[in-house]
């Protein structure tokens, strides 16, 4: 048996990505309309009634979007923190109550046949989280809107078989750019997002070169390039002493079209 994991949409129009088993179906995120994820998830030949959670990492509207939508629509229970749930009612519409789901920030569950460990991550936000998920011997994690990687964060992903990992911005491309300088200041800050350098750093503190996944994310139309985030990273880890293609493998995600299904 196995796990499969696409990445729907990645970016500031829109996050939400797919995580599969036989048995349980999920989605992180759902910050596109409700008819745009439908169609999103039958590009990858998955129904969205299949769909059995959405688990919500912070209320940003590029996060939620469609997170009403569906489970009013497919009878899905959303999972989000405390914090989230309450930062989040207001733009998600109303819930039918079995499908509040809340957890604990920091503390493990179990759905069905996955395992979900949600650890705290630095945005302005009011809860965010990335998370770690289980299956198997498998562990993929994301973790992306964080302007700040702590040694906690590094040991929750540590010894993931996939990363999806925020790489938004170059730092040059942002402060030369026609940002207004409130906003580059938001992104740069510890609550921001990471740079492609950020990025780098993290890997090369938790990989392994053991054919790891690597999939860069959240990319920002305005202040990156894809080719530029790829090179920066790739430059980074490879000059760490890790090949990519021989001992890892690297990808980018989209804003604008699905991801590649990988299976696990």
């Amino acid at each position: 048996m196995e796990i499969k994991f696409c990445s729907l949409s990645s970016g500031s129009s829109g996050n939400c990505q797919y995580l599969g088993t036989a048995r349980t179906k999920i989605l992180i995120d759902a910050g596109l309309s409700g008819k745009r994820i439908e169609s999103l998830l039958s590009s990858i030949d998955v129904r969205p009634e299949e769909i059995d959670y959405i688990l919500v990492t912070h209320e940003h509207i590029d996060h939620v979007k469609g997170v009403g939508v569906l489970s009013r629509r497919y009878d899905i229970p959303i999972l989000a923190n405390e914090k989230t749930w309450l930062a989040m009612e207001g733009l998600i519409g109303e819930i039918d109550p079995e499908n509040i789901r809340v957890f604990q920030s920091e503390r493990a569950f179990e759905l069905d046949d996955l395992g979900i460990y949600p650890f705290k991550i630095f945005h302005d936000a009011a809860e965010p989280v990335g998370y770690s998920i289980y299956y198997k011997k498998r562990k993929i994690s994301i973790m992306t809107d964080t302007g700040w990687v702590n040694d906690n964060m590094k040991n929750a992903i540590k010894d993931s078989s996939l990363y999806l990992i925020e790489s938004n911005h170059d730092i040059k491309m942002l402060k030369e750019g026609s940002y207004p300088w409130y906003l580059k200041q938001r992104i740069l800050s510890t609550k921001g997002h990471l740079s492609n350098i950020d990025a780098a750093r993290v890997l090369t503190e938790v990989l392994e070169g053991n054919g790891e996944i690597v999939l860069l994310g959240h990319l920002s139309k305005d202040n990156n390039i894809p080719e530029l985030a790829y090179n920066t990273v790739k430059e980074y880890i490879e000059d760490y002493g890790l090949r990519v293609e021989k001992n890892l493998t690297l990808h980018l995600t989209y804003r604008d079209r699905v991801g590649k299904v990988y299976s696990l």
